[in-house]
C-alpha cells in the first residue's frame, strides 16, 4: 500500500476522532453565522474519520479522496473565521493562520491524487 495514502488516511481518522474528544476546540472556530455548532463539529469529525478510512482501501479510495476534498472545502470558512477573528498578539500564531489557508489547497491536491 502507498505510504502517502496511509499517512493521509491516518491524519483524517485521527483528526475526525479529535472532534469527538475535544469538541470545544472546534466549536470555538465555528463562524457565528453557522447554526448547530456542536452538531456540525461532530458531523465534520464523522466525515473526516470516514473518508480517511475509505481512502485506505483501493475499492473505496476515490470516494474517500473526493470526500476529503469536499470536507476540506466545507471547513474552509472556519479557517477564514479563525484568521479574521484572531485578536491575540502572537505573531507566530497569526502567521500560522495565514499559512493554513494555502495549505488547504495542498491538502486538496494531495487528496486529488487518489481520486
Amino acid at each position: 500500500m502507498d505510504f502517502s495514502k496511509i499517512i493521509m488516511g491516518a491524519i483524517y481518522i485521527l483528526a475526525g476522532i479529535m472532534h469527538f474528544i475535544k469538541p470545544k476546540v472546534y466549536m470555538k472556530i465555528m463562524p457565528p453565522y453557522l447554526p448547530y455548532h456542536k452538531f456540525l463539529v461532530y458531523l465534520s469529525g464523522l466525515f473526516e474519520a470516514l473518508f480517511g478510512a475509505l481512502v485506505l482501501f483501493p475499492s473505496t479510495q476515490s470516494i474517500g479522496a473526493w470526500g476529503i476534498i469536499a470536507t476540506l472545502i466545507g471547513v474552509f470558512p472556519a479557517n477564514i473565521y479563525m484568521l479574521t477573528s484572531y485578536r491575540g498578539k502572537k505573531t507566530w500564531y497569526r502567521v500560522a493562520l495565514w499559512i493554513r489557508l494555502p495549505l488547504q489547497l495542498l491538502l486538496i491536491y494531495w487528496a486529488w491524487l487518489y481520486t
